[in-house]
């Protein structure tokens, strides 16, 4: 599960006096230099199946494409081997410095590939723009590899140093004289933790081609040394080249005759295209830094706010009145949309190492503002285009009402009978539309209260939890439905359990579990999550299941305000205050304490909220298994084990 689980404070057969007097200096393990990455490889590239496996590729091509996008490179050439089981990444750009670090003593190229957090790319002086700002990327691939060979090309002269598992196995040796300056990688996966998995070249392949579509000009020579092939990639359309690609994999017609781009150079740097089809759904693929972000973040939202506000600026700029009874939503004017949008930015803030998420509050205003105005003055000097756009998306709202009256006259139908099994405290939401709505399931009655209140009563019913969940992982099928607090969530959601679950039957699309931002709400969650993902799975297999971010703390300076989800995230803002600020910083003991107008604007409104949706990643449902059974389970021995583990690492982690 993506969500990290925390102690479920199950009792075991020890006394909690006799697990203190085990549990001492001596039980904690200290992880050291890039132990860490090894113990826990799923946290740096999300897991040790395909996907992890390529994520390795990725890393390495990424810091290529950096030299590239920073003028540098002009030519990296990635080449799998014969057994498919070694990657070589070559480019041209200045080569990692190879003099001795100042502070450590040793060469920088080897202090780059062994300590986490380590590269030029934190002081903002040798990139001005980059995907890897963690500093853990080339650190995390050497740590995973069975063996990795660097070689560097500067002042004339080739250096070359080999390395196993993470470890240097020689010291930096002189090659000898070279021509040109860059940097060769390769690395061999170490199979201890990937298996007998080998390199996809048809995916490898792919990757370098969005490269090349997002960086105009940039050339890359792919060589798959099993099947001899050899080719050279580039684009010169950049991303109006990558938009036709896309359409044409849809399968789809285009709606206007030409599409919308905004290619804007100076800083920040953003490339946008984007048309609309007639197909059933809207595709967009967003990238930050070259970095593929497939879980959006604050650019695409950006994107997706510009075009609603400029199709409905235009509407009533022109005094456009729309049939009889359409109401266009944000989902009608998107339908059909394929999109591309590629910003570059000095400090992304991404969520986690695999750079899933952009998180930069500030990006989204920036896209909205500038695609907005230029999407207007697009649509006004092309009405013809507009008005196609225009009736593709009243088409896409007659479809919707259809699709929702046809949906509500089913679910009405059986509605009565299944309302009635609805446990009392349920605050239900007014629409039939499962789609729409969303069940929030609270701790504890005084933020029910709060919540209720707060909430869109229309799509946002709200279930408030009394008293202690019962630990799933160690209860029958029988005892969990007689827990009232269990049973009440099964009735709630109306797809019944087990052999008797039927996903036709969910209530709401998303089921949000929404606890107070400290250990105990924590604890709650995660004796919830382990009760769906024993009698639910599928709810989280299929994408329904999601985790709030409720504020802990307000921060308030002059006449702004920010919320912070924990002491992390307030500290970054306090740092990012202008000097002798004096904010004034309130923490929230609780749901219960917001006033139900704040709760809605920071964690129940859709337009602002936070939410984690609950996944297990490819290639970690064993991971997974083991880890609920071993923190949940009866036997404390595993459970002591992984709670000293993951101190340890997130010690290591903080330093």
């Amino acid at each position: 599960m993506a969500t990290q689980l925390p102690p479920s404070g199950a009792t075991g057969k020890k006394s909690a006096a006799d697990a203190s007097k085990d549990y001492g200096a001596a039980s904690i393990s200290v992880l050291e230099g890039l132990e860490p990455v090894r113990k826990r490889p799923g946290m740096y590239i999300g897991g040790t199946g395909k996907d992890g496996l390529h994520h390795l590729v990725w890393e390495i091509v990424d810091n290529a494409v950096d030299e590239a996008i920073n003028g540098y490179a002009t030519k990296i050439s990635v080449t799998i081997s014969a057994d498919s089981r070694t990657v070589t990444v070559d480019d041209n750009g200045r080569g990692i410095p190879i003099d001795i670090h100042p502070k450590t003593g040793r060469p920088a190229l080897e202090v780059i590939l062994t300590t986490l957090h380590a590269g030029a790319k934190f002081d903002g002086g040798s990139y001005i723009t980059s995907g890897g700002l963690h500093g853990v990327g080339s650190s995390v691939v050497n740590a995973l590899s069975e063996r990795l060979e660097a070689r560097v090309r500067r002042d004339g002269v080739e250096w070359q140093q080999t390395y196993r598992r993470g470890k240097p196995k020689t010291d930096l040796e002189k090659v000898g004289p070279t021509r040109g300056t860059g940097t060769t990688i390769r690395f061999t996966p170490d199979p201890e933790i990937f298996g007998d998995q080998v390199f996809d070249a048809d995916a490898v392949r792919a990757h370098l081609e969005v490269s090349t579509f997002l960086n105009k000009g940039l050339r890359i020579v792919f060589r798959d040394q099993a099947s001899g092939l050899r080719e050279e990639i580039v684009h010169e359309g950049g991303v109006v080249d990558f938009l036709d690609k896309l359409v044409k994999e849809a399968g789809a017609q285009l709606v206007p005759d030409r599409p919308f781009v905004v290619e804007r150079t100076e800083d920040p740097r953003i490339d946008i295209a984007l048309t609309w089809t007639d197909a059933p759904r809207e595709i967009f693929r967003s990238f930050v830094n070259g970095i593929a972000t497939p879980d959006g973040g604050t650019h695409e939202q950006g994107l997706k706010d510009a075009i609603n506000k400029a199709i409905r600026n235009w509407v009533e700029t022109h005094d456009i009145t729309l049939p009889r009874g359409i109401k266009l939503s944000a989902e009608d004017i998107r339908e059909g949309i394929v999109a591309l949008c590629s910003i570059f930015i000095h400090e992304p803030q991404f969520q986690g190492q695999t750079k899933d998420k952009l998180n930069n509050p500030e990006v989204r205003a920036q896209i909205d503002g500038l695609v907005r105005q230029a999407l207007e003055s697009w649509l006004h000097e092309n009405k013809s285009q507009a008005d196609a756009i225009l009736a593709r998306c009243v088409l896409s709202a007659r479809a919707r009402q259809a699709s929702r009256a046809a949906t509500d006259t089913v679910r009405r139908k059986s509605a009565v009978n299944r309302r009635l099994n609805l446990p009392g405290k349920l605050a239900d939401c007014s629409s039939g539309d499962a789609d729409r709505s969303e069940l929030f399931i609270v701790e504890g009655d005084s933020a029910g209260g709060s919540a209720k209140q707060g909430r869109d009563r229309n799509t946002q019913a709200i279930l408030p939890l009394r008293g202690k969940v019962l630990n799933a992982e160690q209860a029958t099928l029988k005892k969990v439905l007689e827990n009232n607090e269990l049973s009440d969530i099964v009735k709630a959601l109306g797809c019944g359990i087990q052999k008797d679950f039927d996903i036709s039957r969910l209530r709401y699309s998303k089921i949000i579990l929404l606890m107070d931002a400290d250990s105990d709400g924590h604890h709650i969650a995660t004796l919830l999550l382990t009760f769906f993902y024993r009698y639910l799975r599928p709810l989280i297999d299929q994408g329904h299941v999601f985790l709030a971010q409720p504020p802990l703390f307000r921060i308030d300076a002059g006449k702004k305000s920010w919320w912070a989800k924990d002491e992390k995230e307030r500290d970054r803002i306090l740092a990012r205050l202008p000097p002798r600020t004096r904010p004034e910083i309130s923490r929230f003991k609780g749901l219960g304490e917001m006033m139900p107008k704040t709760l809605y604007e920071t964690t129940l409104d859709p337009r602002s909220r936070r939410l984690l949706r609950v996944t297990i990643p490819d290639g970690a449902h064993l991971e997974t298994e083991q880890v609920v059974g071993d923190l949940m389970g009866k036997d404390p021995a595993p459970r002591f084990r992984e709670i000293t583990e993951w101190m340890a690492l997130v010690e290591d982690l903080d330093v």
